[in-house]
């Protein structure tokens, strides 16, 4: 997801032998163990806060603990993570720092982080890796991401039962975004054909101050419902704040926004997880590409707030299970389906494929915006 994040960070200089980031659930074996912990490592691109991409990230690394630690047993894996490193050189050291110190296998959940993984990986090939959001493998790199765009359109129905205008507040141009905000646009138009959606670029993935102050932009410029694809609760805030309308994005953000939610989409990295290190654990592990969706159970829109009508909430959780049986496809056109520019961009009766949807590079009428940040 994330990339070129302009972030302070906590850990460049830190020694990973420090047990600080070590999870107290990684108990010591005893001396006459035959056989040790997996070592499960994880880098976040931003501080592990209430709620958000690096909240369901670490939530994930939870549920590997509670997966393969049970009570009365031998623990099998041990999980450290180091947070709020920022993409680029600092993510490379970290990331080496990590292989040397025994990890096994490590999970680096950001798109800026691919290259730096592909770098370490060739220098320590016994170490297993896994690029989220990335796209390059090797013979010890595997990728996954999920299909967000899936949950954006379903958020869509919701907020185009409720408002007209909408804001959206984004961090870059990059394919995962630009497919989010069109299936967003396409899921308001779907039952508010006057819908529209304008989009502020930030130039960058987590910055709460500034988010804040594109939402109060688009709120003053008349959006009723918000969406962003940044990192915090920024937005959530302030729309509740406003007393408008927003759809939490990452983790449910009710605790933030108690009236303003929506409804969350969340991703759900816990089952990948897991099952990744029990394959590093039984020796099966390989490289491997992961897409994975509403019907993979990773993707999921939920936890509706209490502005939200019974009958909407019920029309969209009808969407998304015919999602899930491949019923319905956020990018399938039954009449032709034109840029913000107005040439057709998917034509009557077509289905992007997932090739064309990995490369989208514009925005879908309706989107007042440009791809700038």
């Amino acid at each position: 997801m994330y990339k070129n994040l302009a972030a302070t960070v906590v850990a460049a200089s830190f020694s990973l032998s420090l047990p600080l980031f070590t999870s107290t659930s990684a108990v010591a074996q005893p001396a006459s163990a035959a056989r040790p912990p997996t070592q499960a490592a994880f880098v976040y691109v931003s501080p592990i806060t209430d709620a958000g991409w690096t909240r369901q990230h670490d939530d994930a690394r939870k549920a590997v603990e509670a997966a393969l630690n049970k009570a009365g047993q031998s623990p099998q894996v041990s999980t450290r993570f180091v947070e709020n490193v920022a993409e680029g050189p600092d993510a490379e050291r970290v990331i080496r720092d990590l292989a040397r110190n025994g990890a096994d296998i490590i999970f680096t959940p950001s798109f800026g982080y691919m290259e730096p993984t592909l770098k370490v990986a060739a220098e320590f090939p016994n170490v297993k890796f896994e690029s989220i959001t990335g796209y390059k493998t090797a013979a010890n790199v595997a990728v996954a991401n999920a299909r967000y765009y899936e949950g954006r359109y379903l958020a869509g129905v919701a907020a185009g039962r409720m408002a007209t205008q909408a804001g959206y507040v984004a961090g870059f141009p990059i394919p995962e975004v630009i497919q989010g905000i069109n299936a967003f646009t396409l899921g308001m138009r779907s039952v508010n054909p006057a819908a529209q959606v304008r989009v502020v670029w930030l130039g960058e993935w987590f910055n709460p101050p500034r988010e804040r102050d594109a939402a109060m932009t688009l709120m003053n410029q008349g959006a009723e419902v918000l969406a962003f694809h940044t990192g915090s609760t920024a937005v959530m805030a302030a729309a509740q704040e406003r007393g408008r309308l927003a759809v939490a994005y990452h983790s449910d953000m009710r605790k933030t926004a108690p009236d303003a939610q929506v409804l969350a989409v969340t991703h759900q990295w816990g089952d990948y997880y897991s099952r990744r290190v029990q394959a590093v654990r039984d020796g099966t592990w390989s490289t491997s590409r992961l897409w994975g969706g509403v019907k993979d159970g990773m993707i999921r829109v939920d936890a509706f707030g209490p502005k939200v009508p019974k009958a909407v909430q019920d029309e969209v959780q009808a969407r998304q299970r015919d999602i899930a049986a491949g019923k319905l496809h956020p990018f399938h056109a039954r009449q032709a389906v034109s840029d913000n520019q107005g040439k057709v961009a998917i034509s009557a009766g077509q289905t992007l494929s997932d090739e064309q949807i990995l490369q989208m590079n514009w925005l879908v009428e309706g989107v007042l915006g440009k791809l700038a940040p």
